[in-house]
């Protein structure tokens, strides 16, 4: 038969980790619309109006079995994707110690002291700092991680890519993890290819970090090339309108006629260009087909250090970026280690900052940690997030060629300016439409004018906040 289970209210009881619903009813679209979602084989497979009734009144549509969570109450969104961490780096923060007021890092001070630390970082310690992290990043709202992973000049080389490779392997089917190989100018060819045979996803590097940036980005491609591996390059991280090595990144993959996917991660710089010279930069990117990757978290905290007034943004061009049709995607680069004291894994952090530093819409910031990383990073599609289109949305022509993948974050039905702005703690996280994550957060709050003394009756005179938790399983 089927089972009606109510999902409740936002500040209630966890009930819905280890569900796998067969239907969604009575939940709210990005565009406002109510509807109810069918999902089979971890993919959306349709969206109708909402029942007039709850979905506690019976099962929609005559279904006899299967599971229906009832999510009155709720909006859903698409689950977001990180498209850019560190997580052999993540959680390490407190090592480093940020509150004597003589540690602040630009981006040469964070990696010197980085590299001071990894010389007593096992594989142990990243592989469990790095579960650390991704519980944060499910339980936010993040289905799947790209991540970046160093190859160390001391000890084993291969040590953080072996932790992370544990990590993919031990969350296989509630995570999708990408690991990308961090080369720089001093890992040897042969730690490289090692490296693919145990099974790196993406190639990486930093040419901007070599003496010879050119050089670096030949011999990424090169490997590209030989192995058929998509790219995902740390490209210009740095102020200024010096070199630009996204340049020579889209005319190599131009000149080579490379297929897999090119991703150009940071470009700071072309948010110092004035717009006569960004123009060609941005339609030679977008002849090559590369998508780009901002990081405003981190970046806003590494670059500016050195200007005694009107410091720089550390951020590049958004809002040209979209208008020249390039791919863009958002994420938060590290997560409390040298490169970055603070941040919480929170998707909307990111959207906040698009929004106040980069001048994004609410839409488009949502699309740059949602639909938009999928684009850059190759992965199937989920649920759109596009401009209002409600007979689009509820596929009243039929069904698109590739139904939605069934990575879903649901939060309470609130505006969704809240939601961006990171005030919304309440959500339910689906991947592949199994439930993951069920937080909820309650609240009291006296905010009465009138004094009452210690213990008399009234209103009350305590504030109390209670997070609940049910952690992914």
């Amino acid at each position: 038969m089927n089972q009606v289970i109510t999902l409740g209210a936002p500040d209630g009881a966890p009930r819905a980790t280890g569900l796998t619903p067969d239907r969604i009813t009575g939940v709210r679209l990005v565009d406002g619309t109510l509807v109810d979602l069918t999902l089979a084989a971890g993919r959306i497979t349709g969206i109708v109006p909402a029942a007039s009734g709850s979905a506690a009144d019976g099962a929609p549509d005559g279904a006899t079995e299967g599971v229906t969570l009832d999510a009155s109450g709720w909006r859903a969104l698409p689950a977001t994707t990180e498209p850019h961490a560190h997580l052999d780096k993540a959680l390490s923060a407190e090592r480093v110690d940020y509150f004597s007021g003589t540690t602040q890092n630009d981006l040469p001070a964070a990696i010197e002291q980085w590299s001071g630390l990894l010389e007593s970082i096992d594989e142990e310690d990243i592989r469990t700092r790095a579960t650390r992290a991704v519980s944060r990043y499910v339980a936010q709202g993040t289905t799947t991680v790209r991540t970046h992973v160093d190859f160390p000049r001391t000890g084993d080389p291969l040590r953080g890519l072996r932790a992370l490779v544990a990590v993919r392997e031990a969350l296989a089917g509630v995570l999708t993890l990408q690991i990308t190989g961090l080369t720089g100018f001093h890992t040897p060819g042969s730690v490289i290819d090692d490296a693919v045979d145990l099974g790196l996803d993406v190639l990486g590097g930093c040419p901007h970090l070599s003496p010879d940036p050119h050089h670096e980005t030949t011999r990424v491609l090169d490997v590209a090339e030989r192995t058929g591996l998509p790219v995902d390059l740390h490209t210009d991280e740095q102020t200024g309108t010096e070199h630009l090595d996204v340049v020579d990144l889209a005319q190599q993959v131009i000149s080579r006629g490379l297929t897999q996917r090119v991703t150009a991660s940071h470009c700071v710089r072309l948010g110092s260009l004035p717009p006569d010279e960004l123009r060609p930069v941005l339609d030679l990117v977008a002849r090559a087909g590369i998508g780009i990757v901002t990081l405003p978290i981190t970046n806003l905290y590494l670059q500016g250090w050195d200007a005694t007034h009107l410091a720089p943004r550390g951020l590049t061009a958004v809002r040209a970026i979209l208008d020249a049709g390039i791919p863009l995607a958002a994420g938060a680069d590290n997560l409390r280690d040298p490169f970055n004291p603070v941040g919480r894994a929170d998707p909307y952090e990111t959207t906040s900052l698009l929004v106040t530093a980069g001048h994004l819409t609410p839409v488009e910031a949502l699309a740059a940690v949602t639909t938009g990383p999928r684009t850059v990073l190759g992965l199937p599609a989920v649920l759109d997030v596009g401009p209002t289109r409600p007979a689009a949305r509820l596929w009243a022509d039929g069904a698109p060629a590739e139904l939605p993948v069934a990575d879903l974050v649901l939060v309470p039905d609130v505006d969704l300016g809240d939601v961006l702005a990171g005030n919304v703690g309440s959500r339910v996280v689906l991947h592949g439409g199994r439930v993951l994550a069920d937080t909820r957060t309650a609240q009291t709050l006296d905010l009465s004018a009138r004094h009452h003394p210690a213990g008399a009756p009234g209103e009350p005179v305590s504030t109390s906040f209670r997070p609940a938790l049910e952690h992914v399983r």
